[in-house]
């Protein structure tokens, strides 16, 4: 199998100016088509430059997500009109075969409507995963397959690494940009096809190349935020979505008490300190939001420490089958929030009698309690090493509480 040459000329080679990042093997035959998912930013536009100047037969594809009909679009956004052109305009310079795919529908389905039911039922959701889940790593990788793809590349930082029983999926050279805990989903499978140029990159080096290549994004910022929140007002797409649905409620004490009154509980997640409206001489924090009975509940922070987390769809791209895992107890490393760094824990399984009400029978018992660790959130397993490196999956986060940890 041929490795990959980053050559583009005499007088440029890519490999310099990788500066010992490292050969970008994408472990596929020279000449082999792969198509390149792009977004209209650098990332995307720079892994597109990588594997055509690698000598790959190219086709990029754009997803047209949304539109102003249905949530308020904002600059910067991907996956917009601006970037749909700023996608077309690099396919362009590279000369490359540029399709773009409605999946408004789809994406209306599998990720807004996920997001304000989310958000409606009191737990906080992470659209992003969702939409690689079910939109950029399903419906866009089958269409991959039917464009004759042996792969299909993005723009995401993550490294794929071949390992003793199949590819494995690892954190990012750049610890600042690592994406793997919006990659948790990923099945084995999907990791078979798909490759991560960029993950072994720092940032730097990835705008160093669009500006060389002199691409027509090299200086366009990076996206911020959710793509479909402008300027990060959850609420008022939720309220868009479901007009009417957030109803006011009650703001309540650890032993329910009133003490005050919320516009909805779609304002409100677990851990939120600031604009909770009620003062009691002590610094209040939610500690549950009880969607059904449209209650806020707050307390001290104290009360927001747990040591057992309960999850639902659990992933596993660990060695073995997941259950053997779980009933042996196995350590890993525990991500509860993106910008948390990994800590110790291990895998429990649970009977029936011991799990809380929608989650699986998988859960997770942290060596340390974490604070504010909110439904809707992932629950990301990495390798317990010490570097932490290997993602080995996770779940969706649908309660937690404490329990007596073995020493």
């Amino acid at each position: 199998m041929a490795a990959m040459t980053l050559t583009i000329d005499t007088e440029f080679n890519l490999q310099d100016v990788l500066k010992g990042a490292g050969p970008l093997d994408f472990d596929v035959p020279a000449g082999e088509r792969i198509v390149v998912a792009m977004s209209g930013g650098v990332d995307s536009s720079v892994t597109a430059a990588l594997v055509k100047y690698a000598g790959y037969d190219v086709v990029g594809v754009t997803l047209q997500l949304y539109d102003h009909g249905i949530a308020i679009q904002k600059k910067g956004a991907c996956c917009a009109g601006q970037d749909i052109q700023d996608a077309r305009n690099v396919a362009d310079r590279l000369g490359i075969p540029h399709y773009v795919l409605d999946y408004e529908d789809r994406f209306s389905q599998a990720v807004m409507e996920d997001f304000a039911d989310t958000y409606l039922a009191g737990a906080t959701p992470i659209p992003c995963v969702r939409c690689n889940e079910r939109v950029k790593f399903k419906d866009l990788l089958s269409t991959a397959r039917d464009l004759g793809g042996a792969a299909m590349a993005t723009g995401h930082y993550i490294r794929r690494v071949a390992g003793p029983n199949g590819a494995e999926l690892r954190r990012a050279a750049d610890a600042g940009k690592d994406q793997s805990y919006f990659l948790f989903s990923t099945t084995k499978e999907q990791l078979d096809f798909l490759r991560f140029p960029l993950g072994g990159l720092p940032k730097e080096t990835t705008r160093a190349l669009a500006e060389r290549l002199e691409l027509p994004v090299a200086h366009k910022p990076d996206s911020q935020d959710i793509c479909f929140v402008p300027e990060g007002k959850y609420a008022s797409v939720v309220e868009r979505l479901r007009p009417g649905a957030a109803e006011p409620g009650d703001i309540v004490d650890l032993h329910g008490k009133v003490i005050g009154r919320h516009p909805g509980v779609i304002h409100y997640t677990v851990g939120q300190r600031r604009g909770l409206g009620v003062a009691m001489g002590e610094p209040l924090y939610v500690v549950r939001v009880d969607a059904a009975r449209r209650e806020v509940v707050v307390g001290p922070r104290a009360a927001l420490s747990v040591s057992r987390v309960y999850i639902k769809e659990t992933s596993w791209l660990g060695d073995g089958a997941l259950e053997a895992a779980a009933r042996a107890g196995t350590e890993i490393a525990i991500k509860v929030r993106s910008t948390r760094p990994p800590s110790p824990g291990r895998l429990v399984w649970l009977e029936a009698e011991e799990r809380h009400p929608n989650a699986g029978p998988v859960g997770v018992d942290l060596t340390v309690a974490e604070e504010g660790v909110a439904p809707g959130q992932a629950c990301v397993f990495y390798s317990s090493d010490a570097t932490h490196d290997r993602v080995l999956g996770g779940g969706w986060i649908v309660g937690a509480g404490s329990v007596h940890m073995p020493r």
